[in-house]
């Protein structure tokens, strides 16, 4: 995509929290330098005026937890050559994803007092589920680094890359104490890609696993050396469910223990 004509960018929302889109807003300086090559089409968090695709790239963020959504991120795909999921609602179903474990009709119960005003798909969903996505850059939010990195790939034409590391080796280039060994707290450092920095555990708590599952993670391994530090499996069983649990390596994973 590189050339002397600016790639045109469009940025949607789905269901999420806006977090990841404010994180692209973050940028602030660093982005207003890559207007000479982007033009920001569409992109209602940052500015009420859109112009119409087709776009060169759009980036999604949220999961599909709507039929509306279902309509919108075909229609998105249609309309880009390029399309990223940005944050782990995209890239995993999101922390909205934990009503994928329950049945929502008794989800819509507990939680609307009209549940049949409801209009929403039974489970919550990433992207990819329905679209091909060419990219994806996971994490909540996304690390605005990283989102910068890719937007500088694809200007200059380049594959996009970015390190999946383990966030054990955030904590160890940071110097942290790990948390798993010396005081029992349950981390999912060993099976989550860095992207944060190792933020919570760089304050004595565990990884809660935002940035969602490395490459080959193996959680059965983990999950062992939890039940030698004493975790229960409830516990064991709600940590691999958070934020990512509905990656498939982590649902997988989690199906299976349960029927220990």
């Amino acid at each position: 995509m590189s050339g002397d004509k600016k790639i045109r960018l469009a940025v949607f929302k789905l269901s999420s929290c806006s977090g990841c889109q404010q994180q692209i807003i973050d940028l602030g300086e660093d982005l207003l330098a890559l207007t000479e090559k982007i033009e920001i089409a569409y992109f209602l968090e940052a500015s009420s005026k859109t112009s119409p695709g087709p776009y060169d790239v759009a980036l999604i963020e949220g999961s599909v937890s709507t039929p509306q959504e279902v309509e919108l991120v075909k229609e998105i795909r249609e309309n880009s050559k390029i399309v990223v999921a940005v944050g782990s609602c995209a890239t995993y179903g999101g922390i909205q994803a934990l009503r994928n474990w329950l049945d929502f009709s008794e989800v819509k119960e507990r939680v609307y007092p009209n549940p049949d005003w409801i209009k929403a798909l039974e489970k919550s969903s990433p992207v990819s589920d329905y679209i091909q996505v060419d990219y994806a850059v996971s994490g909540c939010p996304a690390n605005k680094v990283q989102l910068l990195s890719i937007l500088k790939q694809i200007i200059i034409g380049k594959k996009v890359y970015h390190r999946e590391e383990s966030l054990c080796q955030e904590c160890k280039r940071k110097g942290n104490v790990c948390v798993v060994v010396t005081k029992g707290i349950p981390c999912l450092g060993p099976v989550v890609k860095e992207g944060c920095g190792a933020l919570c555990p760089s304050y004595g708590r565990g990884c809660y696993g935002c940035f969602g599952p490395m490459v080959d993670p193996k959680p059965e391994t983990l999950s062992r050396r939890f039940e030698e530090t004493g975790i229960s499996k409830d516990e064991i069983v709600l940590r691999f469910r958070n934020i990512t649990g509905w990656s498939e390596p982590f649902r997988r994973f989690v199906k299976k223990y349960e029927q220990r």
